[in-house]
Parts: structure tokens; sequence; C-alpha cells
């Protein structure tokens, strides 16, 4: 039972950071090489994490049998990993992890090939399998994020004196753990951006029935035609805060907002990963 916890812990800290790369796709900009820092990373892939990751890369065609190495397929895991979560340039890298250079190409091109959306999907398929994904109750919302350079899914920022930014749409289940997200320019309103989140969950979602409803917290801002619709055509039950409700129930209490809390946390973790 604690191994199972365990794993279970290990797959949802390395799942995060995995949505992190499906945020941030674009191509970085680079800068002139400096002298490479000799701080210690602390995100390495755990050896259980490792061997489900590893299966994924050797889905993919071998290098060519000619010209340069290919660079230690885990070691740019971990190196990918620790930019992402650090905020630092390419070239500042610790000297411990594998040239800078080949990371970025490394990290490219498994963009490219879609290695990232496959390892969410897989750590998902087996967070599920271990009773770690909660259908029931999900909730969705968005969250601005600055783009100071550039990009293509950018737009006017509303809260920010109309400074280039973007917006992800995320998708949790019930514990917080992501199932979707969809990046879009800071200008789109969320109810455009809901159902192409539903669709864009990652794993198959199990069907709703009427003895397992499927309930979808959402807040004032999908208080609309669109975001009722996307509720509806999606099966679940929509529960959206209405425009103008007061936060008291019928004796004046004040009551508190069910399981929207939920997705708001998952937006602060991963906001604790600097390079968005």
């Amino acid at each position: 039972m604690w191994a199972s916890r365990r794993v279970l812990r290990n797959y949802l800290k390395t799942l995060f950071v995995i949505v992190i790369c499906r945020i941030y796709s674009e191509r970085s900009p680079r800068w002139p090489r400096e002298t490479r820092t000799t701080n210690h990373y602390p995100l390495q892939v755990p050896d259980e994490l490792w061997e489900k990751i590893k299966l994924i890369l050797d889905e993919h065609p071998p290098p060519k049998p000619t010209g340069r190495k290919r660079i230690n397929a885990r070691a740019a895991l971990d190196a990918i990993l620790f930019r992402l979560r650090s905020g630092c340039q390419w070239n500042h890298l610790p000297e411990e992890l594998p040239d800078d250079s080949s990371v970025h190409r490394t990290f490219q091109r498994w963009i490219q090939l879609g290695v990232f959306d496959r390892i969410w999907a897989v750590l998902q398929a087996s967070c599920e399998e271990l009773g770690g994904v909660n259908w029931q109750w999900q909730s969705a919302d968005t969250a601005l994020a600055k783009a100071r350079m550039g990009g293509d899914e950018i737009g006017k920022t509303p809260t920010d004196r109309a400074k280039p930014g973007t917006k992800r749409s995320l998708l949790t289940e019930a514990d917080g753990g992501p199932l979707a997200v969809v990046v879009a320019a800071a200008n789109v309103h969320d109810t455009k951006l809901l159902a192409q989140t539903l669709d864009a969950i990652i794993v198959e979602r199990q069907s709703p029935t009427e003895e397992t409803t499927q309930h979808l917290c959402l807040d004032k801002g999908y208080d609309n035609p669109t975001g009722h619709q996307a509720v509806g055509n999606h099966q679940y039950m929509g529960h959206i805060r209405r425009i103008g409700e007061e936060k008291f129930d019928a004796n004046r209490q004040k009551t508190y907002p069910a399981r929207r809390w939920v997705v708001e946390r998952t937006h602060a973790w991963l906001s604790k990963c600097r390079l968005l």
C-alpha cells in the first residue's frame, strides 16, 4: 500500500512538470553562451518513472549510424525538467547536465514527435490504475501569463495594460490532477476555450452514467449560453455560480466555493514552474 502511494506521488510530481512541457511548446530564444552554474539539480526522474518513459522513447526511430551520437535521454529529460522548473536560460544549466545546445535540440525534437503528450497520457493512465484519478468532480478555469518573448498564441492582456500575454485553460479532476490544457491568446474569453478544453482530455474519458454522474464546477465567467452549451454537450452536470449571485445561503450564512478551488490550486502549482 505504501509503495503504491509513493509511486503515485512520483507520478503526480512528474506529471505536473510534463504539463509544462505541453504548455511551453514554442521555440525558446537563444542567448550568448556564458559560464554555466554548478548548482545541484533536484529534478531527477525516479527509476520507476524512467522505466515507463523509456518505453515511450524507444518507440521512435533510433539515431542515424553516422554523425555525432545523441546525448543520454535520461540526462536530457532531467535537464529539461530543471529548466522548466527553475526558469533559467539554456546556457545556465548546471555543469553536471549535458550541453545546453544538445538539450535544446532534444527538447524541440521531442515536442515535434509528441513525446510529452504521450508521457502525460501514460502517467495519467498509471495514476488511474492506482486509484488516483477521480472523474466524479472536475473543475475548469483559466489563468493569464506574460509573454515577454512573443510567440504564436499571444494577445493583449486585459488586466495588465494590454501587454502581450497568453491564457491557459485547465481542466482537473477532483484531487487537482491535470486532465487537459489549452493555450490561447490572453484576450480570448474563458467560455470560448471551455469546449476546446473538454475535448483535449489527454486520456479517454470515462463515460458518465446515472450512477456515476460527472460534475463540472465553474466560476461566474462561464455563466452564459456558450458556457452552458459546452457543459451540456459534454454530458456534465454543471455547477456554475450565477452572475450577481450573493455568496450567502437562504439563512444568510456565508458559503464557500465547493471544488472550484481545486483547479485554482493546480494553476498555482504550475505557476511555481518559473519558465511559465
